[in-house]
């Protein structure tokens, strides 16, 4: 199961609503992505070394999505998205193409991944 920015704080924060979600994930994964903008916000907040800590211990049980052959994919999901008129933001066009492109569900709380085709959700 592939996490979104809000799923990765959210698992880092401890949230409960999360957890029964994330039972039924055999293994758990993370958009470079995803990483980035959580590494942005761990440099904004008042608990930098904490969220440091947690990432530094935490990062290696998670399966790291590499922007590699992405390409392609993100000009796919991008193009249908224009198509459609439902167009996302540019972060979220890439870890709405990595998921699909590593056969893997996204576990999010953004609607707007609603409007990507082919790609598979769980809610949270």
């Amino acid at each position: 199961m592939t996490l979104d920015t809000y799923g990765l704080s959210a698992l880092a924060d401890g949230d409960p609503m999360l957890m029964p979600s994330l039972r039924h994930a055999d293994s758990l994964a993370v958009p470079a992505i995803v990483l980035g903008e959580f590494r942005y916000g761990i440099r904004q907040s008042r608990r930098r070394a904490g969220c440091e800590n947690w990432l530094e211990e935490a990062l290696p049980a998670y399966r790291l999505l590499l922007v590699d052959e992405t390409a392609g994919h993100y000009a796919d999901v991008r193009s249908e998205l224009k198509a459609q008129g439902r167009p996302i933001p540019s972060n979220d066009l890439g870890i709405a193409a990595l998921a699909p492109q590593h056969a893997l569900p996204l576990i999010r709380r953004e609607g707007h991944f609603d409007s990507v085709p082919k790609l598979k959700r769980v809610n949270w």
